[in-house]
């Protein structure tokens, strides 16, 4: 008899929280106090957000401390966009940290991104390597992390304001090299208008505790989305079962050109061969009839 066994986030316990890890407000360069952010994020159904503001010396090198603004049914997570050094292209390094102490500190300029970014970590941080299409962020730079948690993979602020929103690209070449990242989608919203509400994700946890939260983002225990809800991703023998909101296509991903999909109207679940992916990884794309995705993170075979 064929077992099928749901695979992470699906099949370990708790419930399914929905937060976005990177917005700012006024204590850099959001445009709304933190209290007003929280209250717009509350108010559209998320359950957490992440007051990431950029950690520079122009804004006073600011964790953002969030604390006064939880309740039983929402919480914050201590963050911060860190930057210091450059990019080979030029630009300033962009590093999402979340869960951070309130009292992290810069120790200046001479510091690069690859010690600021491991203090972090050593902290006890998520790290997060954000809109990489956004500002030509490449491989050769995103091999100086090699302890980063995972990549940005869908930014809708660039989205909405340079069609520059995808991180896959990145995240795949990653991959493809054997480092075990996750994928997670954001809004990096500045003004709350056009650029929120796009793109989030869904965390497993036991609570809705900030230290749970983290636990699970570190372990992978989520699903990113624009809209569709992936219901379960499972496991029989050779083949991989998806079951979903309603929508067009559902998709496997993984190493090189190696994919599949499944179309149709209405779809809500589709099995798909796995022989093609077992000496590496696979991930899930679903699509709904307005173009809105889920991704799973990176489901590892080998």
């Amino acid at each position: 008899m064929n077992m099928t066994e749901s695979v992470s986030p699906f099949s370990v316990p708790g419930q399914f929280y929905k937060g976005n890890l990177h917005t700012h407000c006024t204590a850099s360069d959001g445009l709304l106090e933190a209290a007003e952010v929280a209250r717009r994020y509350r108010e559209r159904g998320y359950d957490f957000i992440a007051l990431s503001d950029h950690f520079m010396e122009c804004y006073g090198y600011p964790v953002t401390d969030s604390r006064d603004l939880r309740s039983d049914d929402f919480t914050t997570l201590i963050a911060a966009e860190l930057h210091t050094g450059k990019l080979l292209n030029d630009e300033m390094w962009h590093v999402l940290a979340v869960g951070l102490p309130l009292d992290f500190q810069s120790k200046g300029t001479e510091e690069g991104i690859e010690a600021l970014s491991r203090r972090a970590f050593d902290a006890g941080a998520y790290l997060g390597i954000v809109h990489p299409q956004w500002y030509g962020l490449q491989p050769e730079d995103a091999r100086l992390l090699p302890f980063a948690h995972a990549v940005e993979i869908y930014n809708h602020g660039s989205q909405v304001e340079n069609d520059r929103g995808d991180g896959w690209a990145l995240c795949d070449i990653l991959l493809n090299e054997g480092r075990h990242l996750h994928g997670f989608a954001t809004d990096d919203a500045h003004h709350i208008t056009h650029d929120a509400f796009g793109g989030w994700i869904h965390v497993k946890s036991e609570s809705l505790d900030p230290e749970h939260l983290l636990q699970s983002l570190k372990a992978g225990r989520y699903y990113s989305s624009q809209g569709p809800v992936i219901h379960d991703i499972a496991v029989q023998d050779d083949e991989v079962i998806v079951d979903c909101s309603a929508v067009s296509a559902i998709m496997i991903a993984g190493r090189g050109s190696r994919a599949d999909k499944v179309f149709g109207d209405g779809l809500t679940r589709a099995t798909m061969p796995l022989r093609r992916f077992r000496d590496g990884y696979f991930r899930i794309t679903i699509v709904d009839e307005d173009g809105r995705r889920a991704w799973s993170n990176p489901i590892w075979l080998s």
